[in-house]
This record gives structure tokens, sequence and C-alpha cells, in this order.
């Protein structure tokens, strides 16, 4: 194991978290803008909708991400 990394059996969980943080976080943010515009309100809401989003999106992308591979290989050559 390299220094400061996870040992490779962790993919499964780190693939998924970081995905839905980067996802999440971009998709609250647009979302909340385009109902409600560049305003403080709608900044001071977009921490509170991007956290309800995550604790959705990370056990759903634990839950799908298996049959999305699945399905990948099914369609893509290797």
């Amino acid at each position: 194991m390299s220094k400061g990394k996870l040992p490779k059996r962790y993919n499964a969980i780190v693939m998924p978290l970081i995905l839905s943080l980067l996802m999440t976080s971009v998709v609250s943010a647009i979302s909340i803008l385009r109902a409600q515009g560049l305003t403080a309100a709608a900044l001071a809401m977009w921490p509170s909708a991007w956290a309800l989003s995550w604790a959705i999106a990370f056990p759903v992308l634990l839950l799908v991400l298996p049959v999305v591979r699945r399905v990948t290989a099914a369609i893509v050559e290797t």
C-alpha cells in the first residue's frame, strides 16, 4: 500500500462517495439558482439542499452502481 492511499478494496465506497459529492453539489446549486435566482437567500439555502440531495444520492449510488457496471459492460466493448 502506498503511503497516504487507501487499499484498493475501498474503491467501491470512495468512487461513489466522490461522485455523489460532486454531482449533488452541482445539481443542487443549479436547481436552487434556477428557482430562486442568485440571491443571498438562495446561497443560504444551498447547503441544506445539497446535504439532503447527497444523503439520498450516496446510498442510491451504492445500490445502483453494480447494475450500471453490468449494463455498461453489456453495451461497451472491452
